[in-house]
């Protein structure tokens, strides 16, 4: 299991896709969330505005994250 160590309050989905570089751009993390590719604490989430905060894991093609 991979960590991201969150700096402020919370993090995009999205932004945190492409921050740990599991997505080339933007428009790729948009499309993977809406496709339901990426599951949230265990559970399919499809918003792409998701606030990702501390204590949450999230998981794509077999990478979990550790928000810490």
């Amino acid at each position: 299991m991979q960590t991201f160590k969150l700096e402020g309050e919370f993090i995009h989905m999205i932004q945190l896709l492409k921050a740990m570089n599991l997505v080339e751009h933007g428009s790729m993390a948009q499309r993977v969330v809406e496709e339901g590719l990426v599951t949230y604490n265990g559970v399919v989430d499809y918003r792409k505005r998701l606030k990702v905060r501390k204590g949450d894991i999230v998981e794509f093609e077999g990478t979990k994250i550790q928000i810490i």
